[in-house]
Protein backbone atom coordinates (compact mmCIF):
# COMPACT_ATOMS: atom_id res chain seq x y z
CA UNK A 1 0.00 0.00 0.00
CA UNK A 2 2.69 2.15 0.80
CA UNK A 3 2.58 5.33 3.00
CA UNK A 4 -0.50 7.19 0.61
CA UNK A 5 -2.21 3.84 0.50
CA UNK A 6 -1.55 3.43 4.02
CA UNK A 7 -2.96 7.24 4.79
CA UNK A 8 -5.54 6.73 2.20
CA UNK A 9 -7.28 3.10 3.96
CA UNK A 10 -7.17 4.84 7.15
CA UNK A 11 -8.98 8.30 6.14
CA UNK A 12 -11.58 5.81 4.51
CA UNK A 13 -12.16 3.69 7.67
CA UNK A 14 -12.50 6.82 9.85
CA UNK A 15 -14.42 8.60 7.54
CA UNK A 16 -16.84 5.63 7.52
CA UNK A 17 -17.06 5.02 11.05
CA UNK A 18 -18.04 8.67 11.59
CA UNK A 19 -20.68 8.33 8.91
CA UNK A 20 -22.02 5.53 10.44
CA UNK A 21 -22.27 7.26 13.93
CA UNK A 22 -23.72 10.86 12.72
CA UNK A 23 -26.74 8.18 11.26
CA UNK A 24 -27.26 6.60 14.09
CA UNK A 25 -26.17 9.37 16.65
CA UNK A 26 -29.83 10.11 17.63
CA UNK A 27 -30.94 6.48 17.87
CA UNK A 28 -28.22 4.72 19.81
CA UNK A 29 -25.99 6.54 22.35
CA UNK A 30 -22.48 6.70 20.82
CA UNK A 31 -19.29 6.54 23.06
CA UNK A 32 -16.19 7.77 23.08
CA UNK A 33 -16.94 11.06 20.98
CA UNK A 34 -14.34 13.93 20.85
CA UNK A 35 -15.72 17.49 21.21
CA UNK A 36 -17.04 17.26 18.33
CA UNK A 37 -18.82 14.01 18.42
CA UNK A 38 -16.49 12.50 16.04
CA UNK A 39 -15.33 9.10 16.95
CA UNK A 40 -12.15 7.62 15.49
CA UNK A 41 -11.94 4.03 13.14
CA UNK A 42 -14.98 2.60 15.34
CA UNK A 43 -18.33 3.68 16.69
CA UNK A 44 -19.05 2.32 19.90
CA UNK A 45 -23.25 1.82 20.48
CA UNK A 46 -24.29 1.49 23.86
CA UNK A 47 -27.04 -0.78 24.54
CA UNK A 48 -27.21 -0.57 28.10
CA UNK A 49 -29.57 1.77 28.69
CA UNK A 50 -31.93 -0.27 26.29
CA UNK A 51 -31.10 -3.54 28.14
CA UNK A 52 -32.05 -1.74 31.35
CA UNK A 53 -35.51 -0.47 30.10
CA UNK A 54 -36.67 -3.35 28.43
CA UNK A 55 -34.34 -6.42 28.24
CA UNK A 56 -33.15 -6.56 24.61
CA UNK A 57 -29.30 -6.76 24.92
CA UNK A 58 -26.39 -6.49 23.02
CA UNK A 59 -26.63 -10.31 21.68
CA UNK A 60 -30.20 -9.75 20.96
CA UNK A 61 -28.78 -6.88 18.46
CA UNK A 62 -26.06 -8.94 17.05
CA UNK A 63 -27.98 -12.21 16.77
CA UNK A 64 -30.72 -9.75 14.80
CA UNK A 65 -28.32 -8.37 12.28
CA UNK A 66 -27.81 -12.09 10.85
CA UNK A 67 -31.33 -11.53 9.96
CA UNK A 68 -30.43 -8.81 7.88
CA UNK A 69 -27.66 -10.69 6.65
CA UNK A 70 -24.88 -9.41 8.80
CA UNK A 71 -22.01 -10.80 10.81
CA UNK A 72 -22.28 -9.09 14.36
CA UNK A 73 -19.99 -6.66 15.08
CA UNK A 74 -17.58 -6.88 18.34
CA UNK A 75 -20.00 -7.29 21.02
CA UNK A 76 -19.29 -5.91 24.63
CA UNK A 77 -15.39 -4.86 23.55
CA UNK A 78 -14.03 -2.58 25.18
CA UNK A 79 -17.44 -2.05 27.47
CA UNK A 80 -19.58 -4.31 28.37
CA UNK A 81 -22.91 -4.53 26.84
CA UNK A 82 -21.84 -2.47 23.50
CA UNK A 83 -21.37 -2.95 20.13
CA UNK A 84 -18.33 -1.70 18.41
CA UNK A 85 -19.18 -0.88 14.61
CA UNK A 86 -15.60 -0.53 12.74
CA UNK A 87 -16.37 -0.52 8.89
CA UNK A 88 -13.36 -0.84 7.16
CA UNK A 89 -11.40 1.10 3.83
CA UNK A 90 -13.19 -1.97 2.35
CA UNK A 91 -16.62 -1.24 3.22
CA UNK A 92 -18.41 1.09 0.21
CA UNK A 93 -20.82 3.31 0.67
CA UNK A 94 -23.95 0.92 -0.42
CA UNK A 95 -22.88 -0.92 2.47
CA UNK A 96 -22.49 0.95 4.78
CA UNK A 97 -26.42 2.48 3.92
CA UNK A 98 -27.47 -1.04 4.55
CA UNK A 99 -25.98 -1.41 8.15
CA UNK A 100 -27.31 1.73 8.96
CA UNK A 101 -30.97 0.98 7.78
CA UNK A 102 -30.80 -2.51 9.40
CA UNK A 103 -29.71 -0.73 12.69
CA UNK A 104 -32.47 2.13 12.12
CA UNK A 105 -35.03 -1.14 11.46
CA UNK A 106 -33.79 -2.98 14.66
CA UNK A 107 -34.37 0.39 17.34
CA UNK A 108 -38.15 -0.06 16.10
CA UNK A 109 -38.12 -3.04 17.00
CA UNK A 110 -36.42 -1.91 19.88
CA UNK A 111 -39.24 0.95 20.53
CA UNK A 112 -42.02 -1.93 20.19
CA UNK A 113 -40.62 -3.84 22.77
CA UNK A 114 -40.36 -0.69 24.79
CA UNK A 115 -44.04 0.60 24.72
CA UNK A 116 -45.32 -2.89 24.83
CA UNK A 117 -46.50 -3.31 21.11
CA UNK A 118 -44.51 -6.24 21.30
CA UNK A 119 -43.30 -9.17 23.85
CA UNK A 120 -40.87 -8.90 26.27
CA UNK A 121 -39.92 -12.44 25.63
CA UNK A 122 -41.32 -13.39 22.13
CA UNK A 123 -39.90 -11.24 19.79
CA UNK A 124 -38.15 -10.75 16.71
CA UNK A 125 -35.08 -9.71 18.51
CA UNK A 126 -34.98 -12.41 21.24
CA UNK A 127 -35.37 -15.02 18.84
CA UNK A 128 -33.23 -13.94 16.46
CA UNK A 129 -31.79 -15.20 14.06
CA UNK A 130 -34.49 -17.09 12.17
CA UNK A 131 -34.03 -19.76 10.23
CA UNK A 132 -35.65 -20.84 7.22
CA UNK A 133 -36.63 -24.09 8.87
CA UNK A 134 -38.15 -22.31 11.34
CA UNK A 135 -40.10 -19.74 9.25
CA UNK A 136 -41.49 -22.53 6.80
CA UNK A 137 -42.61 -24.88 9.49
CA UNK A 138 -46.42 -25.34 9.48
CA UNK A 139 -46.67 -24.04 13.45
CA UNK A 140 -45.83 -20.57 14.53
CA UNK A 141 -46.24 -19.72 17.68
CA UNK A 142 -44.89 -16.13 17.62
CA UNK A 143 -46.80 -12.63 18.20
CA UNK A 144 -44.95 -11.36 14.88
CA UNK A 145 -45.54 -12.48 11.40
CA UNK A 146 -43.14 -14.91 9.70
CA UNK A 147 -42.71 -11.51 7.31
CA UNK A 148 -41.00 -9.17 9.90
CA UNK A 149 -39.17 -12.32 11.37
CA UNK A 150 -37.23 -13.04 7.28
CA UNK A 151 -38.06 -9.67 5.82
CA UNK A 152 -37.86 -6.89 8.08
CA UNK A 153 -36.72 -4.60 5.44
CA UNK A 154 -37.80 -4.46 1.44
CA UNK A 155 -34.57 -5.33 -0.23
CA UNK A 156 -33.93 -8.94 1.79
CA UNK A 157 -36.98 -10.24 -0.46
CA UNK A 158 -34.49 -9.69 -3.60
CA UNK A 159 -30.99 -10.39 -2.00
CA UNK A 160 -31.71 -12.67 1.58
CA UNK A 161 -28.79 -14.23 4.16
CA UNK A 162 -30.30 -17.62 5.22
CA UNK A 163 -28.87 -18.32 9.00
CA UNK A 164 -27.79 -22.55 9.00
CA UNK A 165 -28.87 -22.01 13.03
CA UNK A 166 -31.21 -20.47 15.27
CA UNK A 167 -29.72 -18.78 18.23
CA UNK A 168 -26.91 -20.97 20.10
CA UNK A 169 -26.00 -20.37 23.63
CA UNK A 170 -22.58 -18.59 23.05
CA UNK A 171 -21.35 -19.84 26.63
CA UNK A 172 -22.32 -23.12 26.17
CA UNK A 173 -20.84 -23.68 22.44
CA UNK A 174 -17.77 -21.90 24.25
CA UNK A 175 -17.35 -24.96 27.08
CA UNK A 176 -18.65 -27.45 24.99
CA UNK A 177 -16.65 -27.57 21.43
CA UNK A 178 -17.79 -29.95 18.83
CA UNK A 179 -14.95 -30.61 16.05
CA UNK A 180 -16.62 -32.53 12.97
CA UNK A 181 -13.01 -32.98 11.63
CA UNK A 182 -11.69 -36.46 10.62
CA UNK A 183 -9.36 -37.48 13.25
CA UNK A 184 -5.77 -36.97 12.86
CA UNK A 185 -4.64 -39.79 11.33
CA UNK A 186 -6.72 -39.89 8.35
CA UNK A 187 -4.24 -36.86 7.54
CA UNK A 188 -1.23 -39.25 7.74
Amino acid sequence: MGAKGLRQATEAAILGANYIAKHLAEHYPILYTGRHGRVAHECILDLQPIKARCGISAEDVAKRLIDYGFHAPTMSFPVAGTLMVEPTESEGLAELDRFIEAMISIRKEITAVENGQADMTDNVLKNAPHTAQMLMSSEWHHDYTREQAAYPVRSLKQNKYWPPVARVDNAWGDRNLVCACPPLSSYV
